[in-house]
């Protein structure tokens, strides 16, 4: 691995460790099972990763964080629709990505991914990409809490320049969207893919204030809603919303088709899942109820900065 590589390979590893302490910090009761994989030699794709999976926890119901350092001889079509000069070069890639699943319904799922590409192609130069970003996905809406996660978000773009959150925030509203359903899935936040433009050092640092900021984001929100009491219909209306969030991530998300194309370790793609989902035949929820206040005034985009 060349220097540039191990360092980002480092600092991700720090980061997993750094996110699951807190998170199991905060949790009280779950610990997180550490679940390290080897490609087996002979498949397409080798490499390693390291996934951290809680379950059954007293405030996450799941939380997965999966680091993953993956090796290929030719990028998949996910990875090459907006470079076609690279269309089978080698590979490698590297990332974090997580997904917290809240057991009490007025808290939030997030997730959040950081992850490098570098191509290879013989005669060119080594060309180098990030992505990431992290993004709010609430059962029940709450103004303070979508508005302090997309303050977070562009404090942690500042250094960056002005121009940055606009840009993420609007990529990513139109990127966790439904679209055979025409539904946001939830609040957003920032998204960003295939940045070049800063070169190494500036993409690597966009990454590192984005998975730094994942947890001052996150926590003050679970703090504030994990004690709140629920019933049966909250319970109930989490685990229908639970539906959208497989339907996107089978259906539309480039990280999983990425991971699932290129010969990925399908338990540490489908981490992400939620473990208790339902879906009900064309259900609509009452005028007035909270549940209808989710699609009148969170689904939809949205200035959070001047809520």
């Amino acid at each position: 691995m060349t220097t540039a590589v191990t360092e980002v390979r480092s600092w991700l590893l720090a980061l997993q460790q750094r996110i699951a302490s807190s998170i199991e910090a905060e949790d009280g009761s779950g610990c997180f099972l550490t679940d390290a994989w080897t490609k087996p030699p002979g498949e397409k794709l080798q490499g390693e990763g390291v996934s951290k999976l809680l379950e059954g926890g007293a405030v996450f119901e799941r939380a997965g964080v999966g680091f993953s350092h993956v090796r290929g001889p030719s990028l998949p079509p996910s990875a090459t629709q907006h470079r076609p000069e690279l269309a089978g070069a080698p590979f490698e890639a590297m990332g974090v990505s997580l997904v917290f699943h809240p057991r009490n319904p007025y808290v939030p799922t997030v997730h959040m991914n950081v992850r490098m590409l570098a191509a290879h192609k013989p005669g060119m130069e080594t060309v180098t990409w990030f992505g990431g970003g992290m993004d709010l996905t609430p059962y029940y809406g709450f103004e303070e809490d979508a508005a302090h996660f997309h303050r977070t978000c562009r404090d942690a773009l500042s250094a960056f320049g002005d121009q940055y959150h606009p840009r993420f925030k609007r990529w990513c509203d139109e990127y966790f969207f439904l679209k055979h359903r025409n539904e946001p899935r939830g609040v957003g936040g920032i998204f960003f893919d295939d940045l070049s433009e800063l070169g190494f050092e500036g993409g690597f640092a966009m990454i590192r204030a984005v998975g730094d900021g994942l947890l001052a984001a996150y926590l003050p929100i679970v703090q504030r809603r994990k004690a709140m009491p629920y019933g049966e219909r909250e319970r109930d209306f989490q685990t229908y919303r639970r539906g959208r969030y497989v339907e996107f991530n089978l259906v539309w998300d480039r990280g999983t088709l990425f991971g699932l194309q290129s010969g990925g370790r399908t338990e540490s793609i489908l981490m992400s899942m939620p473990p208790v989902v339902t879906w009900r035949y064309d259900w609509k929820p009452e005028p007035g109820t909270p549940e209808a206040r989710l699609y009148t005034d969170f689904l939809r985009p949205r200035d959070w900065l001047v809520a």
